[in-house]
């Protein structure tokens, strides 16, 4: 395929030019196989870059129009929706989750609000054992199961990463308001009316264009070590899916707004581009900027239980914390995923910066690939 160029192909302002050969060096280097970075700027798109491979083999180049599983990127998607209802007038995020979910409030779970889901404090932050990743597929089932347990560690009090089931949780309080699921709300309210490749449950049509991740290399874990009662272990096993779970065709369809959205750089950054330009995409206004504000309303600021690292969170964002490669009085609110993947939105300066790819380092919470694009956008001349 030597043939075949991957190097960077897109659009990209002058004054971003330090992005192309951030990602032009990741591709060379190998560091990354395949990737995507945008910048939206006061609601103009300034960057709209891709490179490399869409497949391990080397066989199909990365296109404009390629998708990949983002992991954990997807919560910003979940957030944004739950704050459109917030926005609406629709969903308190004060209010017990109960209220719109009677059944939560089993097992001690009476006290818990919806902004506790939002940021991670809620106490459930993974399911009770047995449960597998077919359990998680089903809608009915695994949101009953949520709703059974009791928290596991006391409600408000500190994070601890809802890892794999917020987007079941936060989905069905926006499925008990509205009749829809969080995938289907998404799309409707969302990607729909400005036009973003963004899907949360990806229909069969679309699997042609999807770059299947590639797994990082395994971590160095000795169970002995671990607390096999603690909120980390329980979380990160309840369930423990493979990466290779995105190849599946069950995964791609299903709703899990934790962890399953596939879009690129290009998709994500113009749907969280709202937060950078007042609420408004291409002319649809999908929050005020008063409900923007609520999004750096700090919820926890703790060593969080289950990630094990500092972490300060808003409504339905990271806000910056010691440790992170941010500005701390920067009115920033971020997310990434699993491998690597990275959205950052600076409401300060109107910008929204995106980077998604296909081959997954070690992090849960982005890496040095994309903090390097991320600062080279945060010291661009704008």
């Amino acid at each position: 395929m030597s043939d075949v160029d991957v190097s960077v192909q897109g659009s990209c302002d002058p004054r971003f030019e330090e992005m192309r050969t951030v990602l032009q060096a990741n591709l060379d280097s190998g560091a990354d196989l395949g990737a995507s970075v945008s910048v939206v700027l006061h609601g103009e798109t300034v960057v709209d870059l891709w490179g490399g491979w869409a497949d391990h083999e080397r066989t199909k180049p990365w296109q404009a129009d390629t998708l990949v599983n983002v992991w954990s990127t997807t919560k910003t998607m979940m957030a944004i929706s739950a704050l459109v209802l917030v926005d609406r007038g629709e969903l308190d995020p004060y209010q017990k989750v109960a209220h719109y979910w009677p059944e939560f409030a089993a097992n001690g779970k009476d006290g818990i609000e919806v902004r506790h889901l939002m940021s991670h404090t809620s106490g459930v932050s993974g399911w009770d054992q047995p449960v597998t990743v077919d359990d998680i597929y089903d809608w009915e089932k695994s949101t009953s199961m949520l709703a059974a347990q009791a928290p596991w560690w006391e409600p408000g009090s500190a994070s601890g990463y809802h890892a794999l089931n917020q987007g079941h949780l936060v989905g069905e309080v926006i499925r008990r308001i509205t009749g829809s699921k969080l995938g289907e709300f998404f799309a409707k309210e969302i990607a729909g009316p400005i036009g973003a490749d963004f899907h949360i449950g990806l229909s069969p049509t679309e699997f042609q264009r999807v770059s299947p991740v590639v797994p990082p290399p395994p971590l160095p874990i000795d169970l002995a070590t671990l607390d096999l009662t603690s909120p980390m272990v329980r979380t990160f096993t309840g369930p423990a899916p493979e990466a290779s779970v995105a190849w599946t065709a069950e995964w791609r369809q299903a709703d899990i707004g934790a962890a399953n959205g596939h879009g690129n750089a290009r998709s994500v950054a113009k749907v969280q581009s709202a937060l950078t330009n007042g609420g408004a995409v291409d002319g649809v206004q999908l929050l005020s900027p008063a409900t923007i504000d609520r999004i750096f309303d700090a919820q926890s600021d703790n060593v969080d239980l289950v990630l094990g690292v500092p972490e300060r969170f808003g409504l339905g964002y990271g806000l910056p914390c010691e440790g992170m490669p941010f500005a701390l009085d920067a009115k920033v609110c971020f997310w990434g995923g699993w491998g690597g993947s990275m959205i950052v939105n600076d409401i300060d300066h109107g910008m929204t910066v995106a980077y998604m790819m296909n081959r997954m380092d070690a992090g849960l919470v982005g890496d040095t690939r994309g903090f390097e694009l991320i600062a080279a956008a945060m010291t661009a001349p704008i």
